[in-house]
C-alpha cells in the first residue's frame, strides 16, 4: 500500500473506532488483538525469563522475545494487509481489523465512568473506577488525587491508545498498527523496573520509548490547538506548560501531553504519586491547582475530543493534499 493509501486506512479505521468502538459481542467471541498479542508474550516470558540466569542472558532472551512477537505480529498483519487490499470487501475487512487498534471511544467510556462514580457514589466508588485504567494504589487517594488520575491516564492514553496507533498506521498501514500495538503491550505487561521484568523488559521498555516519541508530541499539539476552541481552556497556557514541563518527566513521553493538559485546564498533574507500596517521585506537570474534580475530568473529556477531531481533520486534509485537484 501507498503512503496514501495507509493514511486513508488510518482516517477511516479512527471514524470507525469512533462510530462503534470494539463491540463487546465480537470481544466475548472472539477477544481482541492486543489479548492475542498479550497471551504470546505471556507465554514466552514464562518460557524464556528464567529467574537463575543472570541479567545479561536474561537481557538477552527479552530482546529475543520481542524479536519473536514483532515477526508473528507483523507477519501476520502484512499477510492479511496483502490479501486484503485488493478488492472494495476486502478493504472493509481491512479497515475493521484497523479500526481494533486505537481506543478512542473506550478511552472515553473509562475515564468518564470515573466523573460519574464520583458524583453519584463518592470516594469509595470513584477509587474502583480509577483503579480500572490506572496502575497507582487508588485506596492512598483521595478525590482530588483521583480526579487527577483519571485526567492523567487520560492524556497519556491520547498519545499511546489513539494517537500512536493512528500515526504508525497512516505511516504503514496495518502491520504498521500492529507492529506498535505489539510493542506497547509488551511494554506494558514486561517493560517494569521490577526484579522480574528489569532486564527481561529492558528492549520492549526501549523500544517502546523510541516509537510514541512522534505521538507523544503531536498528542501535545492537538491538546494546545483543542484549548484554542475549547470554553475554559487556555492555549498558551498548555503551549507554556509543554515548553516548561514537559521534559522534566520522568517518562520521556507522558510528559509532552500530561504538561499540555495540565496547562489547557490551570491544573497541575503529576508529582509525587504511589504505585503499590512505593511512592514514585515525578515532577508535577503546570502550575495551577492540585484540588481537581469530577467537573475538572469532564473539562479534560471535552479537550480530549477536540483533540481526537483536530487530529482527524488534519489527516483528512493531508490525504487531501496528497490525492491533489486531479
Amino acid at each position: 500500500m501507498t503512503f496514501q493509501s495507509c493514511l486513508i486506512l488510518s482516517l477511516a479505521a479512527l471514524a470507525l473506532e469512533a462510530l462503534v468502538g470494539y463491540p463487546p459481542v465480537v470481544y466475548r467471541a472472539i477477544g481482541h488483538p492486543v489479548t492475542w498479542i498479550g497471551a504470546l508474550i505471556a507465554r514466552l516470558d514464562r518460557g524464556l525469563n528464567q529467574d537463575a540466569a543472570p541479567p545479561a542472558r536474561r537481557r538477552a532472551a527479552g530482546a529475543l522475545a520481542l524479536l519473536a512477537v514483532l515477526a508473528v505480529c507483523g507477519g501476520a498483519a502484512a499477510l492479511l494487509q496483502g490479501l486484503l487490499a485488493t478488492s472494495w470487501l476486502g478493504l472493509a475487512a481491512l479497515t475493521a481489523l484497523a479500526a481494533s487498534l486505537p481506543a478512542q471511544r473506550s478511552l472515553d467510556e473509562h475515564v468518564r465512568a470515573v466523573a460519574a462514580a464520583l458524583d453519584e457514589g463518592g470516594l469509595a466508588a470513584g477509587r474502583k473506577a480509577v483503579s480500572m485504567i490506572v496502575g497507582r494504589n487508588p485506596e492512598v487517594l483521595d478525590e482530588a488525587g483521583v480526579s487527577r488520575a483519571a485526567i492523567e491516564s487520560l492524556a497519556e492514553n491520547f498519545a499511546d491508545g489513539v494517537v500512536a496507533p493512528a500515526f504508525w498506521t497512516a505511516v504503514a498501514g496495518l502491520p504498521g498498527g500492529v507492529l506498535y500495538k505489539a510493542i506497547n503491550t509488551a511494554d506494558s505487561m514486561i517493560g517494569h523496573r521490577t526484579p522480574r521484568h528489569e532486564a527481561f523488559g529492558w528492549a520492549s521498555a526501549r523500544l517502546d520509548d523510541v516509537v510514541n516519541l512522534p505521538a507523544s508530541r503531536l498528542s501535545a499539539l492537538w491538546l494546545v490547538l483543542a484549548a484554542a476552541s475549547a470554553p475554559g481552556a487556555s492555549a498558551s497556557g498548555a503551549l507554556a506548560a509543554v515548553r516548561r514541563d514537559a521534559r522534566r518527566h520522568r517518562s520521556p513521553n507522558a510528559g509532552w501531553p500530561e504538561a499540555a493538559m495540565a496547562g489547557a485546564l490551570g491544573l497541575a498533574l503529576a508529582g509525587p504519586r504511589v504505585y503499590g507500596d512505593t511512592l514514585v517521585d515525578d515532577a508535577t506537570m503546570g502550575d495551577g491547582r492540585r484540588d481537581a474534580s469530577a467537573a475538572d475530568i469532564r473539562r479534560a473529556l471535552g479537550l480530549y475530543r477536540r483533540a481526537c477531531a483536530i487530529q482527524w481533520l488534519a489527516a483528512a486534509g493531508l490525504a487531501a493534499l496528497l490525492i491533489g485537484p486531479g
